[in-house]
């Protein structure tokens, strides 16, 4: 198998396409289990959410008490600050990259773009969790990074000018979501001539970051969005502790 062959097609997608004339029906079944596969392993790493973990073992609370409520990097930083919020984008984009190598390992292309479905549908609805997660912002960037790098880099820059200019991480991810079918898909024509099905799966993914940011679009129509700072709201105990 050589590197094009792996992130092509994968293991299961070399041996079915290369080595087979696909006319046996156990051919179709690798490329269902394959399928299944880049579903379920990366839909229990994103169900590992690092903002709960984090709040609970490091501060002995749980983030989703706090804040907007939500298990993601900007709550973490608005409550417990920037180590928190550090480790945590580390975890989930952790996750993300290695559900997105599963996929590539499995079924190549079209693997990576299911596996990064499917770990941000993790992170949004964990099942450890009582599928309550997070909005799935870090883990949905670092699975575009996967899927499309130049995509990544052109929503990178336009995320990171629309946080300078108005300090709004929400109006950022959504706008950026916005964005990202669109310019996949104008990608995919201009490099490969012709719209993939990759596009479709880019819409899913828009669709479901855009729907957990629903009560921030509401707060920003009606002007009452927090704005991002590096300042923390909770103390830790040993902080309480130096006040007193």
């Amino acid at each position: 198998m050589t590197l094009n062959d792996f992130f092509s097609y994968g293991f299961i997608g070399t041996y079915v396409y290369k080595h087979t004339d696909f006319s046996e029906w156990w051919h179709m079944g690798l490329i269902v289990l394959g399928v299944v596969l880049c579903i379920i392993v990366p839909y229990l790493l994103g169900s590992i959410n690092f903002a709960i973990v984090i709040s609970k073992r490091w501060y002995g609370k749980d983030i989703r008490e706090f804040g907007s409520g939500n298990a993601g990097m900007t709550n973490m930083m608005r409550t417990f600050g920037k180590s928190a919020a550090g480790f945590t984008l580390l975890g989930d984009a952790l996750k993300a990259f290695v559900a997105g190598f599963f996929g590539y390992a499995v079924l190549g292309q079209y693997g990576v773009y299911i596996a990064g479905l499917f770990c941000i549908m993790g992170h949004i609805f964990p099942i450890y969790y009582r599928f309550r997660g997070g909005k799935g912002v870090v883990t949905a960037y670092v699975s575009i990074l996967m899927c499309n790098p130049f995509v990544f880099l052109i929503l990178l820059v336009l995320f990171v000018l629309i946080v300078l200019c108005t300090r709004y991480i929400s109006l950022g991810s959504i706008m950026c979501m916005l964005l990202y079918p669109v310019l996949l898909d104008r990608m995919e024509k201009i490099f490969n001539g012709a719209t993939g099905a990759y596009v479709i799966i880019a819409m899913l993914i828009a669709a479901l970051v855009i729907f957990m940011h629903r009560e921030n679009i509401k707060r920003l129509l009606k002007g009452q969005e927090n704005k991002f700072s590096f300042k923390k709201s909770v103390k830790t105990e040993n902080e309480k502790k130096k006040d007193e």
